[in-house]
């Protein structure tokens, strides 16, 4: 393996190749705002990648399809938390905490990880693949202390990359750990979804966060699904994905170990995202249309609802990390 450390001044408004060969080429960029970007190409597309804030992937495109969400940045900004610099392809949600909080709830949404400022980030080149990896070390004096290793990887000539986060306990008690894969595809008109789990397994979300705000025809459209009137199985009625239609499957190592989700658009292009049920049992559907953002995030592994801190405690879906202990997720996605 060859590993090539990053560093900061290496990213400059004039962007700079940091290694090409036969497979893949990588360039250091900085934009207007300041913030660092790493663009990683191979054969079949490219993915924009931060760095230095929560290793975000802020755009992804493969065999000329943007995988990406419309919505209103024209550029990653310096933000702490992710709404102020709400335009990435995919983030990392948690880690003490994830999802929407509820009134009860003192996290920030989607919690501390999405704009973590890295300490460190680095590529490694093995075999057919090329990593980018980092390393954020989350410390609180009277508080929780954890280390996060988020990693992408690109493969020769392939549209399909993998995702993953290592999450270490550095604290002499347990901690809290909420995870959530956050990838927002690009919302495609007439596309379906199938997934190798049942149907049934997929519901309605019923509660509401602060966050949306319902109206009548929207009211009205989430009855009709409730009641089995409507379906939401393909694209085909934007005018009642706003505000957002949320869906969940709970525990879905129960039908099977592997749960593999996919959109395929109306020209038999098919988006899929797969990984364990071992790791992250449970997945999150979101759809949003209106002017400024359209969204198909048909699949986003987790290991609990996006619903805060408190419900996933409530609901025992809240993992207790011992003290020295390691938890690991993968997520792979792209285009077959």
């Amino acid at each position: 393996m060859t590993r090539i450390t990053l560093w900061r001044t290496l990213f400059n408004e004039q962007p700079r190749t940091l290694l090409e060969n036969d497979d893949f080429t990588v360039t250091a960029f900085r934009y207007a705002s300041g913030v660092e970007g790493l663009r990683v190409q191979n054969a079949r597309g490219h993915l924009v990648i931060l760095p230095w804030l929560g290793q975000m992937i802020w755009d992804a495109e493969f065999d000329g399809r943007d995988l990406t969400m419309k919505n209103m940045f024209s550029q990653p900004l310096p933000a702490k938390e992710v709404v102020a610099t709400y335009g990435c392809f995919a983030f990392h949600s948690g880690l003490l905490a994830n999802g929407c909080p509820a009134p009860e709830d003192t996290h920030p949404l989607h919690g501390e990880m999405p704009c973590a400022p890295m300490d460190d980030a680095w590529l490694e080149l093995e075999g057919d693949s090329l990593r980018i990896g980092g390393r954020y070390e989350y410390v609180m004096g009277f508080g929780h202390h954890y280390q996060a290793q988020p990693s992408v990887t690109l493969h020769k000539d392939s549209a399909l990359f993998d995702i993953a986060m290592t999450v270490t306990n550095l604290a002499s008690v347990p901690m809290p750990l909420q995870y959530m894969c956050h990838m927002n595809y690009a919302y495609v008109e007439g596309a379906s979804f199938s997934q190798n789990i049942p149907d049934e397994a997929i519901r309605l979300r019923e509660s509401i966060p602060a966050h949306v705000k319902p109206t009548e025809q929207w009211l009205a459209f989430n009855q009709r699904l409730q009641q089995g009137e409507a379906s939401l199985k393909v694209l085909d009625a934007p005018q009642y994905y706003d505000p957002e239609i949320v869906f969940f499957a709970d525990r879905l190592d129960r039908y099977t170990e592997t749960p593999e989700f996919r959109m395929i658009a109306p020209d038999g292009v098919t988006f899929v995202t797969r990984f364990a049920s071992a790791e992250l049992n449970y997945a999150t559907r979101w759809i949003l249309y209106n002017g400024d953002q359209r969204v198909a995030a048909f699949a986003l592994p987790a290991t609990c609802r996006p619903e805060g801190f408190l419900a996933a405690q409530s609901s025992g879906s809240l993992i207790e990390l011992a003290p020295s202990a390691t938890r690991h997720f993968r997520v792979t996605t792209g285009i077959l």
